[in-house]
């Protein structure tokens, strides 16, 4: 945990691996949009599909909240060379995950250590297979570690919530569009509601904002027509002096 928390903010090499079509992928591909990253092994039967459930569960709510293509998903295999493409690739068909932004990536032996120790990720090879932190690293749209997810099973809002926060933080291209400006108070204004484990629009929050921008008018306009009234003032007393002269 500690090696793990101290990766938050670490920048990730530009490491090279190999899709399940065995095509090679650099990571720095991935920059521009937010990132998760989970580590699995394909010989595991319990803990890794458990974990990895929980994650397609998760990412399945983070879609309706910020909106599908506006992060990616990656599951590295870490244990080679059994976890070559072709075994992550049966492992995502066993599981049913065809999401076209999760990708199921096959890393070199000779940098799993270096790849491993640049996301906090930690695992020991025992008699039964590995022990290994459970954590999904939530990566920027930069390539740095922003927040480290723990644990085995989770709430879908512990992972949606650092996505909103980066994606709401992101200028988008067509940010002058209606359409954009629309998107991103959709963002900011939904909220996760655990009865129903999706997120919705608060309209509390949409009248707070409101609210708020009136307010700010408001006190723009006050000193304004205060500005306005002096400049007449002023006009008129020197209009006054003129005329006594």
């Amino acid at each position: 945990m500690r090696g793990s928390q101290a990766a938050v903010g670490r920048a990730i090499g530009d490491y090279t691996l190999r899709d399940r079509e065995g095509r090679e992928v650099r990571l720095s591909g991935y920059r521009g949009k937010p990132l998760l990253v989970s580590f699995i092994y394909t010989g595991c039967f319990q803990v890794c599909p458990t974990n990895t459930q929980a994650l397609q569960k998760a990412v399945a709510v983070a879609r309706d909240a910020v909106g599908d293509g506006r992060f990616n998903v990656i599951s590295i295999g870490f244990n080679q060379p059994a976890d070559s493409p072709q075994a992550l690739k049966s492992f995502a068909a066993q599981y049913g995950i065809n999401s076209p932004n999760w990708e199921f990536l096959s890393p070199p032996a000779a940098i799993v250590a270096d790849l491993a120790r640049d996301f906090g990720f930690a695992f020991v090879a025992t008699a039964a297979g590995f022990d290994h932190l459970l954590q999904v690293s939530v990566v920027d749209a930069e390539g740095r570690i922003y927040r480290q997810i723990y644990g085995e099973a989770y709430s879908p809002d512990y992972l949606t919530e650092p996505l909103r926060q980066l994606i709401a933080g992101t200028p988008v291209a067509d940010a002058t569009s209606l359409a954009a400006i629309i998107e991103q108070v959709r963002i900011l204004c939904s909220v996760y509601d655990p009865r129903t484990g999706k997120y919705r629009v608060s309209y509390a929050i949409v009248l707070e904002i409101a609210g708020g921008v009136t307010f700010l008018l408001w006190i723009i306009w006050f000193f304004f027509n205060e500005w306005l009234t002096r400049r007449r003032s002023a006009r008129r007393s020197r209009a006054l002096k003129r005329v006594d002269s």
